[in-house]
């Protein structure tokens, strides 16, 4: 995959370094509080290495965050085409984030998806956008509406891979942007 640069940051395929920030932001209670599970270093690692082979294979991901000034990685944030039929057509765009608390609320997760909004719709060219989190996952749903995502009830679910032992974090909010939304929202900000 080719890399992105934004003002603070370069997004960019997963490197063999990233490992161990990977493994701590998947297993970390704060950042997966609205998760059912926490990943063992061997799932981490596999869903490591089938990020890692996504962005290859795609060109974009659930891609690395690196700041541009330190080369420090924070978390991913990025594009994936989503597997969860019959909730959600096979291969919609989802956009996505996941960060290391010490790097909440800087503005890297609305810097980093402005710039992989772009390229969604400007280079893969795709229609929509969407993103979804458990319903009261407030901090998620906040950075969708800076996004210009627009809510949309009537496609709200619960989430099929949630175990029954977390019924709290099934059902989820659903947020969509297309591209004209998209196109309109740039224009208006110039």
């Amino acid at each position: 995959m080719k890399q992105i640069r934004t003002q603070r940051l370069i997004l960019r395929n997963w490197e063999e370094r990233d490992r161990a920030l990977f493994h701590r932001i998947n297993s970390d209670d704060q950042v997966m509080a609205f998760f059912g599970m926490r990943r063992s270093r061997a799932e981490s690692d596999a869903l490591f290495d089938k990020l890692r082979g996504n962005a290859e294979r795609d060109g974009f991901g659930f891609a690395a965050a690196e700041i541009a000034d330190t080369g420090e990685c924070i978390g991913f944030v990025g594009l994936l085409r989503t597997d969860l039929e019959p909730c959600i057509p096979r291969g919609t765009l989802e956009i996505g984030w996941r960060l290391a608390p010490e790097f909440w609320g800087k503005g890297y997760v609305t810097e980093a998806a402005e710039a992989w909004l772009t390229f969604a719709f400007d280079t893969i060219g795709d229609d929509e956008v969407v993103s979804f989190a458990v319903w009261n996952n407030h901090r998620s749903t906040a950075v969708m509406r800076r996004l210009g995502m627009q809510p949309d009830p009537s496609r709200d679910f619960d989430h099929p891979r949630v175990p029954d032992t977390h019924p709290e974090l099934r059902r989820h909010v659903f947020y969509s942007l297309n591209r004209n939304q998209w196109h309109e929202r740039k224009k208006a900000a110039n």
